[in-house]
């Protein structure tokens, strides 16, 4: 927290100071944590779901890729391993928009509540 968040904090009042702590900034793993909550959390819990299980087919299909021994099973599962392997990356990147809009409401409360103590 550095001076200008302390100034804040002491010139509001209590119920302002509740509003204050249920707005201030997450780390990247909480930020991350909340998506599984609220109005759509449920979207985050399917795509981690399927993330986690093209996480463990890219695997099974490393395994088999790298047990093969003649070059058509190998490349067959090499490359399955591969494209589940992106596509399973690229489903948890997806979250990484939502975190950021998360954060930027979170500071626009805040902003709003500096706002409207302002007025009063």
């Amino acid at each position: 927290m550095n001076k200008l968040d302390r100034l804040i904090e002491e010139a509001l009042e209590e119920q302002d100071r509740d509003i204050l702590h249920q707005t201030e900034e997450l780390g990247f793993f909480a930020l991350g944590i909340s998506q599984f909550s609220g109005k759509l959390g449920w979207v985050t819990w399917v795509l981690m779901i399927v993330q986690t299980a093209m996480f463990v087919g890219a695997v099974w299909a490393g395994f088999r890729f790298f047990a093969a021994t003649d070059m058509l099973p190998a490349l067959k599962w090499g490359l399955s391993a591969v494209t589940l392997a992106l596509m399973a990356t690229q489903l948890k990147l997806s979250l990484t928009p939502q975190m950021q809009a998360d954060r930027i409401i979170r500071e626009l409360k805040r902003i709003e509540l500096m706002l409207a103590r302002q007025k009063a």
